[in-house]
C-alpha cells in the first residue's frame, strides 16, 4: 500500500472495515473512524480495497460492501471532487453524471403519470444512448487506472454498470407500477454509483494517471463517441500525436509475405473482428474493422483478459482458457442478439508447430445476413 498511510493508521482503518464487514453499523463506527484515522483520501480507500482482496477478502464480498464503505467514509470524502477543465475526460464524465441524474429524476416524474408518452419515449431513448458513457469508462478509463496500480475499484464499478444495464433494459418495456418501481431503483443506483466515481475513482485517477496521458484518453473517448445528451466539450489544448508510418520491413510466413502496412490492411479488411490474447492471458492485439461489434480501444492492450469482462462472467473466461491450455477443448462458441444483429462469438486456442499453447483468438461476426442466404449465386451482382 502507498506510504502515504502509516502502518498504524492503516491497520486501524482495516480493523474498522473488518468490524463493518462483521455487521456493525456505519453510524456506530464513524466515531471510531474519526478518532483513529481522521481524514482519508480517495486514493487511500482505493488502495486499501486492493489490499483487502490481496489478503483474502473474497471479491464478491467486497462488491456487496462498497455501499457500506461509502457510508462510513461519507464525511471524509465530502470535499474530494476535483474540478477539471471542460475538455478533460473526467470533466466530461462528471457532466454526464449530472445529466443522467436529471434524466432519472424526470423518468421518476413520468412514471408517476406526470407527462406524455412522447416524453417517456424520449427519456428511454436517452437511457439507451447512455451506454456510450459506460463503454468509455470500461474500455478506456478503467484499464488506464488499472495500469497504474488501482485494480479493485474499477471491478466494483463495472459490476454496478451491469446492475444499471439490467434496470435500463427493464425500463424500456415496463409499464405503470413496474415502471415506477424501476425508475426509483435506477435513481438510487445512479446516485450511489456516481458518488463512488466522483469522490473515489475520479480523484484517484487524477492522482495516478500522469497528466500527459489524459490527452490520449480523450482521443480514445472521441473514438467511442458520446451520448446524445453529452454537453459539448472543447478540443483538448494539445492534440493527439499521430503514430509514425508503419515499419516497412516484410513479415515472412511459410506461405508468403507482407509488408507491415499490407498485413495491417488485410487484418482490418476481414469480415470478422479479431482479438488475440497471449499465453499469459494478456490482450496483445485487435483488428480495427469498419463496423466492429464490441468496442476495443488501445487502452486494453497489455490488460489481463479477465479484467475485460464483467465479474460475473470471469469464471467462464477462466474455464475456456484453462481447457484450451490443457488441450481439453479446441473451440468455444456463443451467439446472442444484439442491436438488431445476431452476433456469433468463437474462441480458438492458438498453438505452435509443436502443439504448444501460444494464446487464444476471439473471432466475432454478425451472422444475420448469412442466415438469409439460400439457393446459389454464380454471377457477380450488378
Amino acid at each position: 500500500m502507498s506510504e502515504m498511510m502509516g502502518n498504524t493508521r492503516k491497520e486501524a482503518l482495516k480493523e474498522i472495515l473488518h468490524r463493518l464487514h462483521a455487521g456493525e453499523s456505519p453510524q456506530r463506527l464513524k466515531a471510531a473512524f474519526r478518532d483513529a484515522v481522521g481524514n482519508v483520501s480517495p486514493q487511500e480507500i482505493a488502495q486499501l480495497e486492493d489490499e483487502l482482496v490481496r489478503e483474502g477478502l473474497p471479491r464478491e464480498e467486497l462488491l456487496g460492501l462498497c455501499d457500506l464503505h461509502l457510508s462510513l467514509f461519507e464525511e471524509a470524502l465530502a470535499n474530494t471532487e476535483v474540478p477539471t477543465p471542460p475538455w478533460h475526460p473526467v470533466g466530461i464524465l462528471m457532466a454526464e453524471h449530472r445529466e443522467l441524474l436529471r434524466i432519472a429524476e424526470k423518468l421518476n416524474r413520468l412514471a408517476q403519470g406526470q407527462g406524455s408518452p412522447e416524453e417517456l419515449a424520449h427519456i428511454r431513448e436517452h437511457l439507451e444512448e447512455s451506454e456510450r458513457h459506460y463503454l468509455r469508462e470500461e474500455n478506456v478509463l478503467f484499464p488506464m487506472v488499472e495500469k497504474h496500480g488501482v485494480v479493485e475499484p474499477p471491478r466494483v464499478l463495472w459490476n454496478e454498470h451491469q446492475e444499471i444495464r439490467k434496470l435500463k433494459k427493464g425500463i424500456q418495456t415496463a409499464e405503470r407500477g413496474r415502471l415506477r418501481e424501476l425508475s426509483v431503483a435506477l435513481g438510487e443506483r445512479l446516485s450511489s454509483h456516481f458518488l463512488k466515481e466522483n469522490r473515489i475513482l475520479f480523484p484517484t485517477a487524477l492522482q495516478v494517471i500522469p497528466e500527459g496521458e489524459w490527452h490520449e484518453i480523450r482521443a480514445q473517448f472521441d473514438e467511442i463517441g458520446y451520448c446524445c445528451f453529452t454537453p459539448a466539450a472543447p478540443v483538448p489544448p494539445v492534440t493527439r500525436s499521430e503514430p509514425g508510418p508503419a515499419t516497412e520491413g516484410r513479415v515472412r510466413l511459410p506461405t508468403g509475405e507482407f509488408t507491415v502496412h499490407e498485413l495491417e490492411a488485410v487484418l482490418n479488411t476481414l469480415p470478422v473482428d479479431i482479438t488475440f490474447v497471449d499465453k499469459d492471458d494478456t490482450v496483445r492485439y485487435f483488428n480495427q474493422t469498419k463496423d466492429r461489434i464490441f468496442v476495443r480501444t488501445p487502452a486494453v492492450i497489455g490488460r489481463k483478459v479477465q479484467d475485460c469482462h464483467p465479474q460475473k462472467s470471469v469464471h467462464i473466461v477462466d474455464r475456456i482458457l484453462r481447457e484450451f491450455r490443457e488441450g481439453k477443448r479446441d473451440e468455444a462458441e456463443f451467439w446472442l442478439p444484439l442491436q438488431g444483429k445476431l452476433v456469433y462469438i468463437r474462441y480458438f486456442p492458438v498453438r505452435g508447430t509443436n502443439g504448444e499453447y501460444l494464446g487464444t483468438v476471439e473471432v466475432t461476426q454478425d451472422i444475420g445476413p448469412l442466415q438469409e442466404i439460400s439457393g446459389e449465386r454464380r454471377l457477380l451482382d450488378d
